[in-house]
């Protein structure tokens, strides 16, 4: 009985921490394959771009967690390519999907996802993402940072039943990031939602959409069987030494001999609680078994990795106040979209705030243009004078209207063959307000500059924010 307790609680904790182990590497070869997962080439960059321009124009896909650029210590310049990591994957495959050849400071960019020299990791992969084709999860980015999630989901369930919407909050709960997850109840609605919604300008921002390759819980792992806890393994050890003291007893009467037994008249059935009497040892029940044994040291079992309770359930008093919470909720997003001026009294008398109506109600509320704070100016200076005393005298020039916070000086070429030399020169000043933006316009255009008499004009503030300087 001791011997077949100790081999069943060593056995159970040898199985134990095999399981902990494979848990172990299992989330190892997970993380790395998000971490491939997340990052994405850039090759074909032009050399007058730094990297706060590659920034500008990835950033819309999602949080970048770092850009490596990789400089030429002899020109000072960087050798024409990047890697964007970003911070999940979703946002990685958005910007493989939807930049790859964009012109971007007069080339064609080439994106390319997940550069690896661990082909291992592939099959990770594939397990991940036929894990996330489960969910009807939607990734949503370029948020507009005034937006909540009531209004996102109030937008997106249009398309149909929304199961959860949630915004990717950082140290502060009142601000998010950008960007969050949606759930459908049925994929043709997730799917719809994709095709209507993404590029969609919300707010002043374009939407990113995207279906989400990863599952809710990406580094949990697939689901693990639970240890047995030491009374049950107690439990069971007695068991199995009861069934091996049970066949011992059977062993040891076939060699005493019972067919004799048999043939003298003695049934076998009589036979064996006789033999199995005159045993040493007696096999108690399990719970009897801590006093029955000597004080043997037993392996303890280690408690397990991981558990995750099971949420109660909700009181009715709780539940009657999420209602409560829910419907003041939904009346205060109602007051804040009716009270901006509605065009119809049919829009005012409307109280409905759920499906299509309400999708455009916050469409109307929010798709405004923004006013420019970018000013252009063109025909200002040949490429050939272009250096670190124009930026200066510019900067200096244009702050009589205003504080500037950004200043580009972009030589525009139709293709790479074209002549440096003869690149048109566009100037964009950035300043802190639409006002003083359009001020500097008013009070350059058509002043004379070397020459030349220079054009100004604002340009658009999108554009400007995503890194396009070719319109």
């Amino acid at each position: 009985m001791e011997q077949s307790i100790k081999m069943v609680l060593m056995k159970q904790t040898l199985a134990h921490q095999q399981q902990q182990m494979a848990t172990q590497r299992t989330q190892v070869q997970r993380q790395q394959a998000l971490a491939l997962m997340c990052r994405v080439y850039v090759g074909s960059i032009s050399f007058e771009l730094k990297e706060d321009t590659i920034r500008q124009a990835f950033l819309p896909f999602g949080p970048i967690k770092s850009i490596n650029m990789s400089w030429d210590p002899v020109t000072q310049k960087h050798k024409g390519f990047a890697f964007v990591e970003y911070e999940i994957p979703e946002a990685a495959q958005l910007s493989l999907e939807q930049m790859n050849g964009v012109m971007l400071g007069g080339r064609n960019i080439k994106v390319v996802g997940r550069p690896s020299n661990m082909p291992q990791a592939q099959a990770v992969i594939d397990e991940i993402q036929e894990e996330a084709k489960q969910y009807n999860r939607i990734y949503v980015a370029s948020v507009h940072p005034e937006l909540t999630e009531d209004d996102i989901k109030n937008v997106f369930e249009a398309f149909g039943a929304i199961t959860y919407c949630r915004l990717a909050h950082g140290a502060s709960q009142t601000k998010h990031k950008g960007y969050g997850f949606l759930e459908y109840a049925t994929l043709p609605a997730a799917l719809e939602a994709i095709a209507s919604m993404n590029l969609f300008d919300l707010g002043g921002q374009y939407l990113r959409v995207g279906r989400a390759i990863t599952p809710p819980n990406a580094l949990a792992g697939p689901p693990q069987a639970g240890v047995m806890p030491t009374a049950a393994a107690v439990a069971a050890a007695a068991a199995t030494a009861k069934i091996q003291a049970m066949d011992a007893v059977a062993s040891n009467a076939v060699a005493l001999g019972l067919t004799k037994l048999s043939a003298l008249g003695v049934p076998p059935a009589a036979a064996l609680p006789s033999l199995a009497a005159a045993l040493p040892l007696p096999l108690p029940l399990p719970p009897a078994l801590p006093a029955a044994l000597p004080p043997v040291a037993l392996p303890v079992i280690p408690p397990p990795g991981v558990v995750i309770p099971r949420a109660a359930p909700p009181e009715p008093a709780a539940v009657a106040a999420a209602a409560a919470e829910g419907l003041g909720q939904q009346a205060a997003l109602q007051r804040k979209l009716l009270d901006s001026s509605p065009d119809t009294l049919q829009q005012q008398e409307s109280l409905s705030i759920s499906g299509q109506s309400a999708r455009h109600l916050v469409m109307q509320r929010l798709m405004r243009r923004r006013a420019s704070r970018t000013l252009l100016l063109r025909n200002m200076v040949a490429a050939d004078e272009v250096d670190e005393a124009l930026h200066h005298e510019i900067q200096e020039e244009c702050s009589k209207w205003g504080r500037v916070e950004r200043l580009v000086i972009y030589n525009e070429r139709q293709s790479e063959d074209d002549d440096p030399a003869h690149a048109s020169v566009k100037i964009f000043v950035q300043f802190a307000e639409a006002e003083e933006a359009a001020a500097a316009a008013a009070a350059l255009q058509g002043r004379y500059f070397g020459g030349r008499t220079v054009r100004a004009a604002l340009y658009d503030q999108d554009l400007f924010d995503h890194g396009d300087l070719s319109a």
